[in-house]
């Protein structure tokens, strides 16, 4: 048994809170682990290191290493009603209730900045429950206010009190044709910086690339978010493959980065 290598995963703003309940969604299924946190897999190689990804808690029950934060309470309200909504622990959601109006300043320096402590309270539990932590993942958005913002103004924080550990992103970039705002370039500039300074490996996801692949591949003729978001969640289940089933390649972040 080799030692436990855990990750702390967060997920911020509304499209890092859609995109991580979904890989949550799709971890949880290849590991046999139910809604309410109970494996009912068929293998070992679904257990032997989903310690990676869940706590145990008591009862045997999986519980996600999840912190989910955001400045309005309406996204985590729809991810608690979701269907793995109740496999987090409830004590890891931290939201606001203002919002940051998909303003990045607000994220990083007023609304953000305000609640910023509590997240790293729950990132810092998080972090000593874990054996041999080897590193922190985070969802988010580029072009809004919340996981723009504030993710970028967490990663930095985590990156002061954890500089040797690991910092993965998968940040979704913002597209002229899939626009939600007409800030996003700005949203995503100020981003780009702070992930450039801060962190390790950035999976940046492009909209546009999703949209186009939603037509042209699986030949829908709408795409929705919903059906964006599914694209990611296999992406992000593709990636942290190696991570989560036992293997020799890119076992650890550590090594994923040396080869990329």
């Amino acid at each position: 048994q080799t030692e436990m290598r855990e990750i702390v995963h967060i997920q911020g703003g509304q499209c890092g809170n859609q995109i991580g309940a979904k890989f949550w969604e799709v971890i949880s299924d290849e590991h046999g682990v139910d809604p309410t946190g109970t494996y009912h897999g068929d293998s070992d190689l679904q257990l032997e290191r989903i310690n990676v990804y869940y706590n145990e808690a008591t009862g045997g029950r999986y519980v996600p290493r999840a912190v989910l934060m955001d400045l309005e309470p309406g996204t985590m309200d729809s991810v608690r009603a979701g269907p793995y909504g109740q496999i987090f622990r409830p004590d890891n959601f931290v939201f606001g209730q203002t919002g940051a109006g998909n303003n990045w300043a607000k994220g990083h320096y007023t609304e953000g900045a305000e609640l910023i402590d509590s997240v790293l309270d729950v990132v810092r539990k998080e972090a000593e429950s874990a054996d041999c932590l080897q590193g922190f993942q985070i969802t988010h958005s580029l072009g809004g206010g919340t996981g723009a913002g504030m993710g970028t103004l967490l990663i930095s924080k985590i990156r002061e009190e954890y500089p040797d550990r690991i910092m993965l992103t998968f940040s979704v970039v913002p597209s002229p044709k899939v626009s939600d705002t007409v800030v996003e370039p700005y949203n995503a500039t100020l981003s780009v910086h702070q992930l450039v300074e801060n962190a390790d490996e950035c999976f940046c996801i492009d909209n546009e690339a999703l949209y186009d692949i939603c037509f042209r591949t699986l030949k829908l003729t709408t795409p929705t978010f919903g059906d964006l978001n599914h694209l990611v969640s296999a992406v992000m289940s593709g990636v942290t493959c190696s991570l989560r089933f036992p293997g020799q390649l890119n076992s650890d972040l550590r090594k994923l980065a040396v080869n990329i």
